[in-house]
């Protein structure tokens, strides 16, 4: 089919190689400032996370028009295609299903909770301000809030993976990846605050706080005895499986898209038709069915690592779409994502509540939803270090579920939007 040619562009830098390579430059500075190598850069990043700069920055670059990040290759196919199922086999892959049973039902009952908590909360703040306020949810808002409920469940891959399930607009992602910063970030903040305190928390509410002392006795001796130096071997074999899991969801992808497109009713309309969505969703299975194998040993060599790598360069990669601009014009946006918070944390407390929960079980069940597997254990370690793996292990949770999760909250979300 013959299609228009794209305009040219005015950017200052067309060759994609160029772009990439500017991109990658960008990431690895914004890392090693972000390691600490001077007082002012560690006091920098302890207010400026540097996921927000590895948004951020590639969309100066574009705002500038140094670069034109609505053509080229780097963001589709490289990026969406290729990086995002990558991360998400390999960060699916390192969950401990097992291992998180282990840490008790409160916990996991908590940890549901939370999600439950981020389910409704889009749910009901979008019926307030259809009521209230229906300027702020008309149009395509429910595609940006289903994104953003990706990140919330799962993690920065869900979220983009439902912004491709849903054609988010790039300025749309972009203001509501301003609201999840802003908002999931405040929120850590105040949980980091509150772990400063847990003792005198739990007993002021009475909590029961004997299965954390056996958690931390357990997990600093699984890590002493686990952790090792990733060889030549493991980084191969990590780059292998991520890359060929993709390879053959893509091979499998398309046909089964076609085939329900040709013979099942509505396949458009839940996006079964598309081969994208069958790619995250088999390459999602692939991890979680791999986690019970061996291969999951591979995160004792830096698995996780390599899919946030990936992960990072996509995140950057969305970012050079944007152009700040525009992104002024919907403030509003981020008084929804108040409301949403605060039914999360209102179910949370509930849920908590019910069960006399200490104070790390509240926080580690919403970071472990919030945070995802990114910042999850910086809270846990607030509380002890040797906790930091129980927010793995939650937060790699929400990998397997984000998208799944996050997609059936979208087609609620387009009922009520009337779309």
């Amino acid at each position: 089919m013959a299609t228009e040619a794209a305009a040219p562009s005015a950017a200052l830098i067309q060759n994609d190689i160029v772009v990439f390579g500017l991109i990658a430059a960008t990431l690895g500075l914004i890392f090693w400032l972000a390691s600490g190598p001077t007082p002012f850069w560690r006091k920098f990043f302890e207010w400026v996370p540097a996921l927000l700069l590895c948004y951020f920055v590639p969309a100066i670059y574009n705002t500038v028009g140094l670069i034109d990040g609505s053509q080229g290759a780097v963001y589709n196919p490289i990026g969406s295609r290729v990086l995002l199922p990558v991360a998400l086999v390999l960060l699916t892959m390192t969950i401990d299903l097992k291992g998180v049973l282990r840490l008790g039902p409160r916990l996991l009952f908590v940890f549901c909770a939370g999600t439950l908590g981020i389910f409704l909360g889009a749910i009901v703040a979008f019926q307030l301000f259809k009521w209230f306020w229906p300027e702020v949810v008309a149009g395509d808002v429910w595609r940006g809030m289903a994104a953003l409920s990706g990140s919330w469940i799962g993690g920065g891959a869900n979220m983009v993976a439902i912004r491709e399930v849903y054609e988010v607009d790039a300025t749309l992602f972009g203001q509501f990846a301003v609201v999840d910063v802003a908002i999931a970030n405040s929120w850590m903040a105040v949980l980091l605050f509150l772990a400063g305190r847990a003792a005198r928390i739990d007993a002021r509410s009475g909590a029961d706080t004997g299965a954390i002392d056996e958690m931390k006795a357990r997990l600093a001796a699984y890590e002493a005895a686990n952790a090792r130096i990733p060889t030549l071997t493991d980084l191969m074999v990590i780059l292998g499986v991520g890359f060929g899991i993709v390879g053959a969801a893509h091979a499998v992808a398309t046909p089964v898209a076609a085939w329900f497109g040709a013979h099942v009713a509505n396949a458009s309309r839940y996006s079964l038709d598309s081969a994208f969505v069958w790619v995250v969703l088999l390459s999602t299975l692939a991890g979680l069915l791999l986690s019970f194998t061996p291969v999951r040993r591979l995160e004792n060599a830096g698995m996780a690592k390599v899919g946030s790598a990936c992960l990072y360069f996509l995140i950057a990669s969305i970012g050079m779409q944007m152009n700040f601009l525009h992104l002024a014009d919907r403030l509003e946006l981020l008084l929804l994502g108040v409301v949403w918070m605060l039914v999360h944390i209102l179910v949370l407390w509930g849920a908590a509540r019910l069960v006399r929960a200490p104070l790390f079980y509240f926080a580690i069940g919403s970071q472990g939803n919030i945070g995802a597997a990114a910042s999850a254990p910086v809270v846990a370690a607030a509380f002890h270090p040797s906790l930091a793996p129980v927010g793995v292990l939650l937060g790699t949770v929400g990998y397997a579920t984000g998208t799944v999760i996050a997609y059936w909250l979208g087609q609620v979300l387009r009922l009520m939007a009337g779309a």
